[in-house]
């Protein structure tokens, strides 16, 4: 309740959205649920996001929704991580007819997002064919949940399954790449006003951040958060302006170059990345 109070108060003060951790334990125990709902309290208009697992019954993703009076509901994919916990899923069948039976039963927007193995673009076209209109790509580079799982049950794990997923820079050009009429959030390993910054040059609606505002709320405190936050933003208005570019749309038609591992990737899978210099 502490944590999710403080980042709906520093959300709040900086006008940034914000999304609460999975939302299964409040359902299953009403007991916690003002864990969640105080995210809401502390925040009445802002932009909340409800959580739940992409299997969930679409009953309780509505439940989600309604209690925290939610703007929109993400909703996790977690394979990787589910087959590193020793009781984790190990059935993911019908995730996608799921997926499409909540976007058609809610009346809020529906985000899929990955959460930190990114996605192909074959993963967003099913997405899309699913219905949905908002995917959050939650590439490789930040929290490694599979390196969590093993740390959580005592093992070393299989380390050669450490470095899986798709680098956040990659999936997301994988995901334009379709030019489907997709809003992209990019998320992943993004510390900066700068990351922001490159996120949107290349085509991102919005980008996600998580364990460095943890990292500040739990090893500071909530004033440390809300000063990492306004740097953030104070970083990417001198990006824009060294740029020129008076809005996040003006961000989003600049040159970029596409360079090393990335562009060796996009060049493997036959993804045209010249339409990017924008010459």
């Amino acid at each position: 309740m502490k944590i999710n109070r403080s980042l709906a108060r520093v959300a709040r003060k900086n006008c940034i959205a914000m999304a609460v951790g999975s939302q299964m334990a409040g359902l299953e125990d009403p007991g916690v649920r003002e864990t969640y709902e105080v995210a809401r309290q502390e925040n009445p208009d802002g932009l909340l996001l409800a959580n739940l697992n992409a299997g969930a019954p679409p009953e309780l993703a509505v439940a989600a929704v309604e209690m925290i009076s939610a703007d929109g509901l993400q909703l996790y994919l977690n394979v990787p991580q589910e087959l590193a916990m020793q009781k984790g899923d190990r059935d993911f069948s019908g995730t996608i007819a799921n997926i499409a039976d909540i976007a058609s039963s809610l009346n809020v927007p529906v985000i899929v997002k990955e959460v930190g193995f990114g996605l192909s673009r074959e993963s967003i076209a099913a997405i899309y064919n699913a219905g949905v209109r908002y995917v959050d790509i939650g590439g490789q580079g930040g929290t490694n949940f599979i390196s969590i799982e093993d740390m959580r049950s005592g093992k070393d794990g299989n380390r050669a399954m450490i470095n899986w997923g798709i680098p956040t820079a990659v999936s997301l050009l994988e995901g334009l790449s379709l030019d489907f009429p997709l809003f992209f959030v990019a998320s992943g390993g993004l510390n900066t006003g700068i990351d922001v910054a490159k996120a949107a040059a290349l085509g991102a609606c919005l980008v996600g951040m998580a364990r460095s505002y943890l990292k500040a709320l739990l090893e500071k405190s909530e004033e440390a958060l809300n000063n990492k936050v306004a740097g953030i933003i104070d970083e990417l208005r001198l990006v824009m302006l060294m740029s020129g570019a008076e809005n996040l749309e003006h961000m989003a038609k600049k040159p970029v170059l596409i360079i090393g591992k990335t562009a060796e990737w996009m060049d493997r899978r036959g993804i045209d990345i010249n339409r990017y210099a924008r010459r």
